[in-house]
């Protein structure tokens, strides 16, 4: 029987409400909300080895509809996804397959939110522009997509909040094909870094939990691309959530790097 007391603490209740919010408002603008759910969960006494894990399981159940969304909309370019996910699955799964101290987890994801952050905030180029630069070469893109898929592994997001602004700002396609690329980025990042997880013997999850947040995103995640785009803009959107995420950084790394 699972453990209830667990599952209906105040405090883990307060957590899925995070989790709704950020579930509707980052799937209105087709990202999964791994950025957020870590620092939600970092904050929290949860064991640091489970956070990335259930980070990137509520990634996957929010951006999957947006993927599926995508496809059937034809927005989705294979010739200039193939490249950026081709090294980006095999090196996430590394990224999370690899043993790491809780002291090098939280600065590294204190490092990354803060980055994120700054991404978010700055990208103001979301949804402006439809000149394409057809200078992008596959190695390039290979090369942006290894690197970012091994970093969100280690971590435990999905990547696009990293690669959606630096597509933006190379105007590497329309907004739209841009959001769709960034979708399945997000998909098969946290696949292939879940599982590398799930390979290491230090693997942890606490299911009871991950469970009931599963559900709400995938609620808040179906609310988010039929309601929120309605009242809020992108750009509003992500300065909202640069703002929470530069708080949380700063706080991880006040109290790993100098406490």
């Amino acid at each position: 029987m699972p453990n209830l007391d667990i599952i209906l603490s105040f405090d883990n209740w307060f957590i899925v409400l995070l989790f709704f919010i950020v579930a509707i408002l980052y799937a209105a603008v087709g990202f999964g909300g791994g950025s957020s759910y870590l620092a939600i969960l970092a904050l929290t006494g949860i064991v640091f080895t489970q956070i990335r894990a259930t980070s990137l399981l509520c990634n996957i159940v929010v951006v999957i509809g947006n993927v599926f969304l995508f496809y059937q909309q034809k927005e989705i370019n294979w010739k200039k996804v193939i490249p950026l996910i081709t090294f980006s699955i095999p090196l996430a799964y590394l990224g999370g397959y690899l043993k790491i101290s809780q002291e090098f987890f939280f600065i590294l994801l204190g490092l990354t939110l803060l980055i994120a952050a700054i991404t978010m905030w700055t990208s103001k180029k979301i949804s402006s522009s439809d000149e394409i630069n057809n200078n992008s070469t596959p190695i390039r893109n290979a090369s942006f997509g290894g690197i970012i898929g091994f970093i969100s592994g280690m971590v435990g997001i999905g990547g696009g909040i990293f690669l959606a602004p630096l597509l933006h700002l190379t105007n590497w396609d329309t907004p739209k094909k841009i959001a769709a690329t960034a979708s399945i980025f997000i998909l098969v990042n946290s696949i292939a870094g879940l599982l590398g997880q799930y390979s290491n013997p230090d693997f942890i999850i606490d299911w009871n939990l991950t469970s009931v947040l599963l559900i709400t995103v995938f609620i808040g995640g179906q609310i988010g691309r039929r309601v929120s785009k309605n009242y809020f803009s992108p750009v509003q959107l992500k300065k909202a959530t640069a703002i929470l995420i530069a708080f949380v950084s700063l706080r991880i790394l006040w109290k790993y790097l100098f406490m």
